[in-house]
């Protein structure tokens, strides 16, 4: 390791001890989180054929893009000047997820958008994965799988194999997924007021997490039950922010499920 990284490593890691609640420490300045998330897309893209990525100009990507900038328009998102909230498509029928790493690089598998019903309820998912980019949980999370070192070296470009390592696990579904259930549930209710200043119904995540309900047993989600909070928790706890914020009940004007089988129809 270089004596840069040392110097840096030795400082954030007396920080880190120092701290009251390290749990809750992060050592990361955004704009860490910005060229960490960039290097890692950077490996990402590099086998682009390998993970069966869409091209940046395919019209599904440009489609999701164009919902995450309408999510981006909340007054409640901090780093919409820092961070790229940049979408990419994973063509990949077999996963039924989405993730996030640091900087807001998100990826999405065609799985997924097969998966659900109406647009809403893919928003309410875009927006719980802006939310982890928005609360820094990835780098908190990769701090505590792979050290402190491990990070500064891929953010200095220190570590392309680290960074390959890393990324291959992001993909894979493996435990860099799971998040906490503190942060899952954290990341649903910044979804929902995200989406309070958008076209979409608020609430649309619940279907998601009611269609996750309706296929328990099947095997195409065993990646996202075993990384995720039970869906019935989550469904019950945007359903009471439902109440509380006294919405309206949701129509087509707000779900968008008939524009939403054009974007199905985009895929492969």
């Amino acid at each position: 390791m270089k004596l840069k990284t040392i110097i840096i490593t030795a400082v954030f890691s007396f920080l880190l001890l120092s701290c009251e609640n390290p749990g809750e420490f992060n050592i990361f300045y955004t704009a860490d989180d910005v060229e960490l998330g960039a290097r890692l897309d950077a490996e990402i893209k590099s086998n682009s054929a390998e993970y069966d990525l869409l091209p940046s100009d395919h019209k599904a990507v440009i489609y999701l893009q164009a919902m995450v900038d309408k999510i981006n328009q909340s007054p409640l998102i901090k780093y919409r000047k820092l961070f790229t909230y940049q979408i990419s498509i994973i063509n990949n029928d077999k996963v039924v997820n989405a993730f996030a790493t640091p900087g807001a690089y998100i990826y999405v598998y065609t799985g997924l958008i097969k998966f659900l019903d109406n647009e809403a309820a893919l928003a309410g998912v875009l927006g719980h994965e802006i939310a982890h980019a928005e609360l820094r949980h990835a780098t908190s999370r990769m701090t505590k799988a792979y050290g402190i070192g491990a990070l500064i070296s891929i953010a200095l470009g220190e570590d392309p194999s680290q960074a390959a390592d890393i990324a291959a696990n992001l993909l894979s579904g493996l435990y860099l997924l799971s998040n906490s259930r503190a942060d899952e549930l954290e990341s649903d209710e910044y979804s929902f007021n995200y989406l309070r200043q958008t076209e979409y119904y608020a609430g649309g995540i619940k279907y998601f997490f009611e269609k996750i309900g309706d296929n328990m047993n099947s095997s195409f989600l065993e990646d996202l039950l075993s990384t995720h909070p039970d869906p019935d928790e989550r469904l019950g706890i945007i359903n009471s922010l439902i109440t509380d914020a006294g919405l309206s009940p949701p129509a087509e004007n707000n779900l968008f499920a008939e524009r939403y089988q054009g974007l199905k129809a985009m895929l492969p």
